[in-house]
């Protein structure tokens, strides 16, 4: 990964956090029940270390990182929703995905600011800026200044910190709900009953002649 400056990295998330996720493509926009500010998670390091492998335990818990173009959502181009492995928190919505070359999944705007911690990082040969879970403090990855519009950004992750929930299973059942019912179809009308001073029709006429 590319290091950049840290503090206009920091001026870019602070025009980020202001305005809402979404803004820029309705696609991308979460339920007002989803924007709750999230309850935090702590949990000891050996709970966390019983509840994940031992990859996500060294990303997430101990700021590693996994090896570039290991990642299992590298390629993953299915909707979706990207949250986190440790706390199941909504972080980033498939539609913010896109292909940066770097050899981990990116992103160029998180669902909502609020899912988010940013911090100054001087453990590497550069400064960088480290993204982590609001709600957990998970390690997710780092943010750089090399992304697409509209905001410019690069959330550059690591695949064993998300999980990635699929956007069809919630599809098919609001289809299912929303699916009208048949009206029954109404009852043939009864036929009218014959004249009897009518010759029925299917009677053979006394002048007629038989088939030869």
């Amino acid at each position: 990964m590319r290091s950049r400056v840290v503090f206009p990295i920091l001026i870019l998330l602070a025009a980020v956090t202001t305005t809402p996720a979404g803004a820029a493509d309705g696609d991308l926009a979460t339920s007002k029940s989803d924007l709750t500010s999230p309850k935090k998670v702590i949990k000891t390091e050996r709970e966390w270390a019983k509840q994940l492998t031992q990859a996500q335990f060294y990303v997430t818990r101990r700021k590693s990182t996994e090896p570039a173009f290991s990642g299992k959502y590298l390629r993953n181009h299915a909707l979706g929703m990207y949250v986190c492995v440790c706390c199941d928190q909504p972080l980033f919505n498939s539609r913010a995905k896109f292909e940066s070359g770097t050899g981990w999944p990116s992103f160029w705007t998180p669902v909502s600011p609020d899912r988010i911690q940013t911090a100054p990082d001087f453990h590497g040969t550069e400064p960088r800026i480290e993204v982590t879970c609001s709600r957990c403090d998970a390690h997710l990855g780092h943010v750089f200044d090399d992304g697409p519009p509209p905001t410019g950004l690069r959330f550059c992750m690591n695949s064993v910190a998300l999980k990635f929930v699929p956007e069809t299973k919630g599809k098919a059942s609001a289809k299912a709900t929303a699916k009208p019912s048949r009206s029954p179809k109404p009852d043939p009308a009864p036929a009218p009953e014959p004249d009897p001073s009518t010759p029925s029709s299917s009677s053979p006429s006394p002048s007629s002649s038989p088939t030869p």
